[in-house]
């Protein structure tokens, strides 16, 4: 989906921006004697995005300027007399790449199928994707050969003819208390700082018609509470509040009705106007019009066969007339408890202490000692190694004991060999571990469980773009900042949150330790659509498809999940691996997206 595009003419820079995005407010143009700037998203607030925009051009207006990057959910081209800047903030939502050859740039655009075109296909990239279970891309390769991606947070130069100016910068948004070190908070100030922090994520992303997803669980009640209640205080006087919710009447989850219920009471004590929505679902099945979502999105997209869900409730949200969409997703690796803190006592020879953390752990989740050291201590160490001893001893099963970085049996050894999957899984380990594996799970969870890739590509239809207040950079920063004894008692799960949410929180929602999964949906869909996901990969005409799989075992592999065999990790796999065949087979179907309006520019000028 191609929000904006910039191009060079000889050596003049042309600024096209989607007239229809523009009168959604998605993408806002402002220019200035020194410059123009295309903001794709919003940064600062989402009730004036003109503002951000304008802020954003003058604070990298001067030459050599530094500045952090403000927060929001955005991509931006700043086009000047004498340079030109590419950015997006942390959270990386929405994309922006470019197109370069020879150190020189010729194209910016939202969309690298766009910029690709009918260029080769970037095998390496195909490695790096089938690697982890990461939701959004977070590696500057993309499928297309010369096409790369800016990273979240970095702001690359290049001049007015396009020529990069030396190595991208990451400028990450400073917070209230840059100097404070993990650990800095303690018991009894913790959830006070997550409160302040959580308010003024939730504050900044109110919109004129706001939707809270709303599920029941502590996670989207706190953000859906935290905006009711300052739209009761006179944050947008004007603003309308949606709570949008998905209803189960049978099978398991039809157990989560008694805590929607009580979620949206809850928030209607705080805003009376507030509109329920509910979306009846029983008849939503993951894997519906699999080759629809996984195809036309602008990269494959591991988690396309959870959109049918999440089309349903943004299509309620988009006839509402919605503006943004608040979700809870992140808060389970960024304010739970973080059991990586055990890696930490490891290193540190505290083994008394870690013993009898993994004891409270155990007793707590109701598993094992030697099972919570090995997944907290053991595979955070030594990746690779933990998952090739576990798929030893699960000989036999395409899915036993497949984790999600060792390379999976349907992918051919020679295409691994060759394009380097090794060093993909490799880095992408030490991108979810890293040497500190408890600080490290901080910066995975950006790109972990948010269904965004789908939100961007139906933003033109429905008018908006999903947002994430547990990600917000200064939630992360101040979880950071809480101390491993705060954040890591024996007891229930996200402690810190519900103490933040004490005076908000129902009873029933606060007392709640766990939720009902989604694995229904994903065993229906399994069930019903089976069949037609093992046709679309033995009909699979694109030649990548042969190259790069053994379809046979590929298609075991679907049947293995449709049986129950394997756990997350394993299915995961299949479900990128499907999401990748749908993806090469509808490559070509795809025209090149047509030029919106001409933005003027006056780099050069």
């Amino acid at each position: 989906m191609e929000a904006l595009r910039l191009a060079w003419s000889g050596d003049a820079a042309r600024l096209w921006t989607a007239e229809s995005m523009v009168r959604q407010g998605l993408v806002t143009t402002v220019s200035a004697p020194g410059g123009t700037a295309a903001v794709v998203g919003w940064a600062g607030s989402v009730r004036d995005r003109r503002a951000g925009a304008r802020a954003l051009l003058d604070a990298f207006g001067r030459p050599g300027a530094e500045p952090p990057l403000p927060p929001g959910d955005f991509a931006a081209v700043l086009v000047y007399r004498d340079r030109v800047l590419l950015m997006r903030d942390e959270q990386a939502r929405v994309p922006l790449f470019f197109r370069e050859s020879g150190g020189r740039v010729t194209a910016v655009s939202t969309s690298a199928r766009a910029l690709g075109g009918t260029a080769e296909l970037e095998r390496r990239y195909f490695c790096r994707y089938l690697t982890g279970n990461m939701a959004q891309p977070h590696v500057r390769l993309t499928p297309f050969a010369g096409v790369h991606r800016v990273l979240g947070g970095e702001v690359v130069e290049l001049s007015v003819t396009g020529r990069l100016s030396g190595r991208p910068v990451v400028r990450g948004r400073r917070t209230d208390d840059p100097a404070a070190p993990p650990g800095a908070l303690r018991p009894g100030e913790d959830g006070q700082d997550l409160r302040r922090a959580l308010e003024r994520a939730v504050g900044r992303r109110l919109g004129g018609t706001t939707a809270c997803h709303v599920s029941g669980g502590t996670d989207s009640t706190s953000v859906a509470l935290l905006a009711a209640r300052l739209l009761d205080d006179g944050e947008g006087p004007d603003a309308d509040l949606v709570l949008l919710a998905g209803r189960f009447d049978e099978g398991e989850l039809a157990g989560e009705r008694p805590y929607l219920t009580e979620a949206v009471d809850a928030v209607r004590r705080l805003a009376p106007t507030a509109r329920p929505v509910v979306v009846e679902a029983d008849d939503v099945s993951d894997f519906d019009d699999f080759e629809h979502h996984a195809g036309d999105s602008d990269e494959p997209h591991a988690h396309a066969f959870r959109a049918p869900f999440w089309t349903r409730l943004h299509t309620a949200a988009a006839d509402l007339g919605c503006d943004i969409l608040l979700t809870g997703c992140g808060a389970d690796p960024v304010v739970d408890t973080n059991p990586l803190h055990l890696h930490r006592l490891a290193r540190s020879g505290r083994l008394r202490e870690l013993s009898r953390q993994a004891r409270a752990l155990a007793a707590a989740g109701e598993r094992g000692v030697r099972e919570i050291v090995g997944a907290h201590v053991l595979r955070p160490t030594f990746p690779l190694a933990t998952e090739r001893f576990t798929r030893l001893a699960h000989h036999g099963a395409v899915l036993g004991g497949l984790g999600p970085f060792t390379r999976p049996p349907w992918l051919r050894p020679g295409f691994a060999r060759a394009h380097g999957y090794r060093a993909a899984g490799l880095a992408e380990s030490r991108f979810v571990f890293g040497h500190r594996p408890e600080q490290s799970l901080y910066d995975a969870a950006n790109y972990l469980a948010a269904p965004d890739p789908l939100s961007w590509r139906c933003a033109p239809r429905n008018g908006f773009f999903l947002s994430h207040p547990f990600l917000d950079p200064e939630v992360v920063a101040t979880m950071r900042r809480v101390s491993a004894a705060a954040a890591f008692p024996a007891g229930p799960p996200k402690r810190v949150l519900r103490e933040a949410m004490a005076d908000l929180l129902p009873p029933r929602i606060h007392g709640r330790t766990a939720k009902i999964p989604f694995n229904e949906l994903y065993v229906r869909g399994l069930r019903a659509h089976g069949d037609e996901l093992v046709d679309l990969c033995r009909s699979a005409r694109h030649p990548l498809v042969g190259e790069m799989f053994d379809v046979d075992t590929l298609c075991r592999a679907v049947r293995e999940a449709q049986w129950g065999i394997g756990d997350s990790y394993a299915w995961d796999r299949v479900n990128s691996s499907l999401a990748l065949v749908a993806w090469l087979e509808r490559l070509p179907e795809r025209p090149a997206a047509e030029p919106g309006a001409d933005v003027p520019v006056t780099a050069g000028s």
